[in-house]
């Protein structure tokens, strides 16, 4: 069954689509059979670009075809729960893009319907699928009882010079599910829950802007032993790295998005004559693939062996970080017209 390849339908052809199928085809198990786009022009013009025989401007049409087996989904924000029930509804397995919908209720249905239909369905989110993350959960074993989390991704976006200029595009359309916390603070997140599980607090605080999405926030998380703190924003920039703080030591994360290079920093008793600098090592290492080959992977394999759920990126998981992320824009004031659904 590992040797079967899965046949992909795209929906969205925007450049993370790009990414994910360059990803994709590292893996000699995945093959890209359909497209769907709003107009045929464009499923012609990406079809060309990526050699898809099937194209369609009904995602209705695509997902009741037998040309595809799974469905990567990387449609606005607002689009995920609907498109994905759709495809589960006609047995075809998802693969849908981060964030997984606009809010908790819909992850719920996309949850029931996955189970209802018997299909797999995982949310794309690499961050927890890099092997260099995957080297730092397994150090955390050496650095001690662990007292904080803190992450930063802070990437000041080029969206934002047109929104100065009055020009609104898609990242700050609320009503597009849109917004900082929805596209790069749920990489400090998701990690977080996904290491530690749901905080029993939750304290944020943010900017919003005159459309009404967020544009920074700063939110301060309470667990039993531990604290977190995470740091995001679309209009300005951070270098800082992402950091576990145990009572024996220390794991630095240099990109939480793409964790890149990993170090473990052992605490050196007082007295020992040494820095840092002469314990700190190296876990981590290059990346042999592309980021996004990981997640394909975990998908592939999920597939073919007739499992409904990654014990990695699990649905409690994507349905936590949601449920947080719902709660931070409570307190920021941040709503969407699906939670109004």
């Amino acid at each position: 069954m590992r040797d079967m390849s899965i046949r992909f339908g795209v929906v969205g052809t925007n450049n993370i689509t790009d990414w994910v199928i360059a990803g994709g085809r590292q893996d000699e198990r995945f093959e890209l059979t359909a497209v769907c786009s709003r107009t045929q022009e464009r499923a012609d013009e990406f079809a060309a670009k990526h050699g898809i025989p099937h194209t369609f401007t009904s995602l209705e049409e695509m997902a009741s075809s037998d040309v595809i087996d799974a469905v990567y989904i990387a449609t606005p924000n607002c689009c995920h729960a609907e498109q994905a029930i759709l495809c589960m509804n006609h047995g075809k397995h998802v693969l849908c893009e981060k964030p997984f919908a606009s809010n908790a209720d819909e992850v719920r249905n996309m949850i029931e319907a996955a189970d209802r239909n018997d299909v797999t369905l995982m949310e794309a989110m690499i961050s927890t699928l890099n092997p260099n993350f995957i080297a730092a959960r397994e150090k955390m074993k050496d650095i001690g009882k662990i007292r904080r989390y803190f992450a930063s991704y802070c990437q000041y976006s080029s969206r934002y010079d047109k929104f100065k200029e009055g020009i609104i595009l898609n990242a700050f359309k609320p009503e597009l599910s849109n917004g900082a916390v929805m596209d790069i603070g749920i990489y400090t997140i998701y990690p977080m829950i996904s290491l530690f599980g749901r905080p029993r607090k939750i304290d944020a605080d943010g900017i919003v802007l005159h459309t009404g999405a967020d544009g920074q926030g700063a939110v301060n998380f309470e667990y039993d032993d531990m604290n977190a703190t995470v740091l995001y924003s679309k209009i300005a920039n951070s270098f800082l790295p992402t950091e576990i703080e145990g009572e024996e030591g220390n794991i630095l994360i240099d990109h939480i998005h793409i964790a890149g290079k990993v170090d473990f920093i052992p605490r050196v008793p007082t007295g020992q004559g040494k820095s840092q600098k002469d314990v700190r090592e190296t876990i981590g290492a290059p990346l042999e693939k592309s980021e996004y080959y990981y997640e394909i992977k975990e998908f592939i394999d999920l597939v073919t062996e007739g499992k409904r759920e990654s014990e990695v990126n699990t649905l409690d998981t994507s349905l936590a970080t949601i449920e947080v992320i719902d709660e931070i824009r409570r307190q920021l004031g941040v709503t969407y017209p699906a939670d109004r659904k």
